[in-house]
């Protein structure tokens, strides 16, 4: 038994949302209790103690989408890269980093995000992932990282037909053999969704290909309009189908499906995606970054569509989504009044409903029953802080990197900045050697 004690308590549970002075019971990889730490306290005497030292205890935060195979990007500058638009963005840098991604590379871009999540109070990530270089087994070795690590992750492969058909092939076999595995599995720890790039780079036979390779096992994980060129190609190549309904029409679509995006979608495209009940994930500090434009999340919404947040791996700090959110909202509504609810549903209710499916337990709140999955803030507030504005000190106040201590399935991963469950700087070191290696192919020179 763990107790964490001596914090200020944020459940996202109603019943009881805010606790000035509060503690978790853990049992193993489940909560035993929340409650008033004096209380628990002497519920629990024998328990050792974890002392948040007057923190902010929360849930622990899930990403609905990023990218692994961008882990050793970081200070990275490639040779003639100066792309001009989103398509060049991809052909320059993401696409050229993939196709040199083999599996130790995989594998180190995996530790990286993982470490990187778990610094910034990330229990759960929905990975897209892309290795063109070597796709067979790809994502049993990222599962593998994961385990080794402790982070809770949902994982797939981006099908595309960008490198050609055996490539293709090769990506739907990954997934479907992934996700068989994945079934088989009870821990709650490892789960499959079917991944595809986006519908420009996915011809109908394909489509058709996932859909009877993944066979009802899971839902599929794809990118949809972020770019017009992805709406240009559909309206071009399909007899003016646009992507939203490309999925629709080979069966791609429903309550377990994700989509990606979603900028450039049409009223009609938005009934289907009600109407099958599918899932949309908005990322909006990497639509920025792209230059693709802002998603109508506040449409989304309007429809009562559910939205999750995901970082698209440009950063793992999901609280600087979403204060990235808020901005863009209403910056392009011209509103300063807009995107506050929506913004708190989806980190803290819509993400949590999806990790929820498909890790089949209660995720993303504190309460008797549901996943050990915590998060301590170090948090000095200079104003009053009460179950009446909790959300505003997240927004203004809280930031990834005060994280003190990250709890997965009741394991402490990451103490006091100090990760303890694993060997920090051998891993390091190998991350190090990867990146040199993955950098030395791509500029045609050591580092």
């Amino acid at each position: 038994m763990l107790l964490v004690t001596n914090g200020r308590v944020i459940t996202r549970d109603d019943a009881m949302p805010f606790i000035q002075d509060g503690a978790v019971a853990i049992d193993g990889g489940t909560i035993a209790a929340v409650g008033p730490r004096e209380e628990l306290e002497r519920t629990y005497p024998k328990a050792e103690r974890l002392d948040a030292q007057g923190g902010i205890i929360m849930p622990g935060l899930i990403n609905c989408h990023t990218h692994i195979y961008s882990g050793l990007a970081r200070g990275l500058a490639i040779k003639g890269c100066n792309p001009t638009n989103f398509l060049e963005n991809l052909e320059q840098q993401w696409w050229a980093i993939d196709r040199h991604l083999y599996m130790d590379e995989t594998k180190a871009s995996a530790y990286v995000t993982i470490m990187e999540s778990l610094r910034n109070g990330v229990t759960a990530i929905f990975d897209h992932h892309a290795s063109y270089a070597e796709i067979p087994g790809s994502l049993f070795t990222i599962k593998d990282a994961c385990q080794e690590l402790g982070i809770r992750a949902c994982l797939c492969y981006e099908v595309s037909e960008r490198d050609g058909q055996e490539k293709c092939d090769q990506a739907i076999a990954e997934n479907a053999d992934f996700a068989r595995w994945a079934a088989k599995q009870d821990s709650g720890m490892i789960v499959a969704m079917f991944g595809g790039h986006a519908t420009f780079t996915l011809s109908d036979e394909t489509m058709d290909k996932m859909r009877e390779a993944n066979d009802g096992l899971t839902g599929f994980h794809i990118h949809v309009s972020e770019g017009l060129n992805d709406v240009e190609d559909s309206m071009e190549n399909h007899y003016g189908v646009r992507p939203v309904e490309r999925l629709y029409n080979h069966g791609l679509l429903g309550p377990d499906t994700m989509l990606g995006h979603c900028i450039h979608v049409t009223p009609t495209e938005l009934d289907l995606i009600k109407e099958t009940g599918t899932w949309l994930v908005n990322n909006p500090e990497s639509n920025m970054n792209n230059a693709v434009g802002t998603a109508p999340v506040l449409e989304f919404f309007r429809r009562g569509i559910p939205v999750c947040m995901g970082t698209d791996a440009y950063t793992h700090d999901m609280l600087d989504s979403l204060k990235a959110f808020i901005c863009v909202q209403r910056l392009e509504s011209g509103r300063p009044n807009v995107g506050w609810d929506e913004d708190m549903t989806m980190l803290f209710k819509s993400n949590p409903a999806m990790a929820s499916k498909y890790f089949k337990r209660d995720l993303g709140v504190l309460r008797e029953g549901a996943g050990a999955d915590l998060a301590i803030f170090d948090y000095n507030t200079f104003t009053p802080l009460s179950e009446e504005n909790i959300d505003g000190h997240i927004l203004f106040g809280l930031e990834g990197r005060q994280c003190r201590t990250t709890i997965v399935n009741g394991k402490v991963l990451y103490k006091d900045r100090k990760f303890v469950a694993f060997d920090e700087e051998k891993i390091n070191a190998f991350c190090n050697e990867q990146a040199k290696r993955l950098w030395g192919d791509l500029n045609g020179r050591q580092y």
